[in-house]
């Protein structure tokens, strides 16, 4: 046992390091998320909670990185300001930190986690041009390009805890209005509601013609394809990729220029592979990671029942 022991230590702390940074103890605003007065935006049985507390949620990381360089004016800002090549790693810390504090944090911490997120974005300015040809300007908090993220955000976790994940309270459209309330933190104008909202609003963005198919794309899919991920984590990876590639609906797949992983026109199973990688992932991590126990410590201090 001491071999396979050793192992799954290594592997875990290679999986924390690369979605917070840190390895070993969490980071240090994961025990803060014990702190504050309130209950925040979601509780325990909500939908968030159960969709945001399943590792299906790293396939649906993968899926959304790719939905969202689609559109040429969230690719711009990536591209061109966050340093997603130089230091990806870190990028992903942050965007766990935030969506975590959101899920679990109270009202005054996920305020404050978006408040940061908002005043980084407000150096992030530019030009595109779109699928029309048409030059554009971007900034990272205009609410449309804040929308297309959350959209194409709520799409990606739909469609992959429905494959990966487990029964979600109230459905899929209950997880669609919950998370709304990160969308209208971020900015983003009325957002969706419902499952059909999101799916019409990203035929009504295809249609449009402003998503965009070029050598930074291609360039963004071959980065999110072989990431400089620890030799450990690089096999299982390789299959959730495939997976999320799998994922996704034919007409985005070809903009994207990638295919379905198999052997001549017959598929690989990479769905079943997935639910096994995403398995051992589980068993290094467990069930009930820290931010959600840092957040049940909060609530039972302020009385809310377990």
């Amino acid at each position: 046992m001491g071999p396979m022991r050793n192992y799954l230590t290594e592997y875990r702390h290679e999986l924390q390091r690369t979605f917070t940074g840190t390895s070993g103890t969490p980071p240090e605003w994961v025990p803060r998320l014990a702190e504050g007065n309130d209950a925040g935006y979601h509780l325990p049985g909500s939908a968030v909670w159960a969709v945001h507390g399943h590792v299906a949620t790293i396939v649906a990381g993968i899926r959304v990185l790719l939905m969202q360089a689609l559109h040429p004016g969230a690719l711009a800002g990536v591209y061109e300001h966050s340093g997603f090549q130089k230091d990806p790693l870190g990028r992903l810390a942050n965007t766990v930190r935030w969506i975590f504090t959101v899920t679990y944090g109270s009202t005054e911490a996920a305020e404050a986690a978006t408040a940061r997120v908002r005043k980084i974005h407000e150096r992030v300015r530019g030009t595109y041009v779109d699928g029309n040809g048409v030059l554009r300007e971007y900034a990272a908090n205009d609410p449309e390009l804040l929308r297309w993220v959350h959209v194409t955000y709520a799409d990606s976790f739909i469609t992959a805890n429905r494959i990966w994940g487990r029964p979600i309270p109230g459905g899929p459209d209950a997880y669609v209005r919950e998370w709304a309330a990160a969308g209208r933190l971020m900015g983003v104008e009325d957002p969706p509601l419902t499952e059909a909202q999101v799916r019409d609003e990203l035929e009504q963005w295809r249609a449009s013609g402003i998503l965009r198919a070029d050598e930074r794309l291609a360039e963004t899919v071959s980065f999110i394809r072989y990431p400089p991920l620890s030799p450990l984590l690089k096999p299982g990876y390789t299959i959730l990729f495939s997976a999320a590639v799998a994922s996704l609906e034919p007409k985005y797949r070809e903009m994207l220029g990638i295919r379905r992983a198999g052997i001549g026109p017959v598929p690989l199973p990479v769905i079943t592979a997935a639910r096994a990688v995403l398995g051992m992932v589980r068993f290094a991590l467990g069930s009930h990671g820290p931010s959600e126990q840092a957040a049940r410590r909060r609530l039972q201090r302020l009385g809310y029942a377990a």
